[in-house]
């Protein structure tokens, strides 16, 4: 099952790149695996992944202890300042950093374990309530502007989760809102060209199409979650 998956998931992006005139490998998949068994990553591990997506801390922190030492974690849930301790050095990027206090306690714990943390600041773009972030535009700006002075972060670029929907199309607005902000307002606020974490599951096809770098696909690659969860991969 998870062979085919990938197959059909990997056919989709390179088909989404090739339609706009994209390299292939410009974009990242991250195999969203939060509440998946170990044995259903390593299938995944063996069929070529290595950037798993994880929302709870333990959870990642139980997997990185018994799977190849050569994945890529992305920590893509809303992480909580207590938790920031355990993963600053464990994780290939960031993406759910939300507020300025979220973005100093990931400074200053990385500041203790000297290394440098990758981040994206989350972006509520279509200003759901149910969602983290903020879909104020000069908020953003003002808060990339503060966070891009803090010491032991590698500021890499933006994240937004798009409604849950029936009809992909209908997210494409918000991924053309945050990629136009990105390029427009803020990109002088990033050292390397900057990354755009956006496009799940429904409608991962349309994000690629409008400028993602990283994708996060879970149901379309191991099948449905334990549990009903709508936070960052539908």
């Amino acid at each position: 099952m998870i062979g085919e998956n990938l197959k059909n998931v990997e056919e989709n992006i390179t088909n989404a790149c090739e339609r706009v005139n994209r390299n292939r490998e410009d974009v990242t998949l991250i195999a969203v695996s939060k509440t998946k068994p170990v044995e259903l990553l390593k299938s995944a591990y063996d069929l070529g992944c290595r950037d798993f997506g994880e929302n709870k801390v333990q959870e990642m922190l139980d997997k990185i202890d018994v799977l190849p030492k050569d994945i890529r974690w992305h920590m893509i849930g809303h992480l909580q300042t207590n938790k920031v301790k355990y993963i600053v050095d464990k994780v290939a990027m960031i993406h759910s950093v939300d507020s300025l206090h979220l973005a100093k306690e990931i400074s200053k714990e990385a500041g203790k374990k000297n290394c440098i943390t990758n981040i994206l600041i989350e972006i509520n773009v279509a200003g759901e309530a149910s969602k983290f972030g903020t879909s104020d535009w000069d908020t953003n700006y003002d808060l990339i502007r503060t966070i891009s002075l803090l010491p032991n972060l590698h500021l890499c670029g933006l994240m937004t989760i798009a409604p849950y929907t029936e009809h992909p199309e209908e997210n494409r607005i918000y991924f053309q809102q945050l990629k136009d902000f990105l390029k427009n307002r803020v990109s002088e606020f990033f050292p390397t060209t900057p990354y755009l974490s956006m496009g799940m599951t429904g409608d991962y096809v349309i994000a690629v199409e409008e400028g993602a770098t990283h994708v996060r696909v879970g149901t379309g690659i191991f099948g449905e979650r334990n549990y009903h969860l709508n936070t960052t991969e539908n």
